[in-house]
């Protein structure tokens, strides 16, 4: 998985980096077709926003949180993140269960 960290108006230290990439592991563990990820975060007047866009096999997927604390914003965005992938792991193993072999007639 490719990870990259960007910062608008805002320094990335060592710290945050850290935090972002302890919360990462367990998105690996949730699931193992995560191709790149890039975490956006931004500070504008009393609000730190957290982006993540991730690119999974077959599907993009981009996530944003508002609040007034960056580590609190990068918890709450990891949460989201971890939740759409597995929704879209739920979805794509639902599409192979509902396909039927059908019956050959004889």
């Amino acid at each position: 998985m490719n990870l990259k960290i960007n910062g608008l108006n805002f320094e990335v230290t060592e710290a945050i980096k850290n935090h972002v990439t302890g919360k990462l592991e367990r998105i690996n563990r949730h699931a193992a077709n995560v191709i790149s990820v890039v975490i956006t975060l931004s500070v504008e007047k009393l609000n730190n926003q957290a982006e993540a866009d991730v690119h999974l096999a077959g599907k993009d997927l981009h996530i944003q949180t508002v609040e007034s604390d960056m580590y609190a914003a990068i918890d709450i965005l990891m949460d989201k993140v971890d939740r759409a992938i597995l929704k879209h792991k739920g979805k794509s193993s639902d599409v192979r269960s509902t396909v039927k072999p059908q019956p050959i007639d004889e």
